[in-house]
């Protein structure tokens, strides 16, 4: 079986999202039971905020999705947005003609 090769990484509110929904759990009860505020959640959700270490340990404990699993969908996110950031990716040619070795 070949490597499966996702086009886009998606920032992991989204399938947060969606696994909220599918189970039917409010937002105000999952913030609640994760001690979170629902500010912090609702952001989380809609792809507002990234993910910390500590929320991911916390979504792991409540829905049982892999902290790991996260923190790596947080980090291909976090990859994927600086890239397509233009200024950064100027940043980053200038570096690359300056290397001395």
């Amino acid at each position: 079986m070949g490597k499966y090769i996702c086009q886009r990484s998606i920032h992991p509110g989204e399938l947060l999202k969606k696994e909220t929904e599918e189970r039917k759990l409010s937002q105000r009860r999952l913030a609640e039971q994760m001690g979170i505020s629902y500010k912090v959640l609702n952001d989380i959700l809609n792809c507002r905020r990234p993910i910390t270490t500590q929320t991911e340990i916390l979504f792991e404990a409540a829905l049982g999705i892999s902290a790991s699993q996260l923190m790596r969908i947080q980090l291909d996110y976090n990859i994927q947005q600086a890239a397509a950031a233009p200024f950064f990716m100027e940043r980053l040619k200038q570096v690359c003609e300056r290397k001395n070795y």
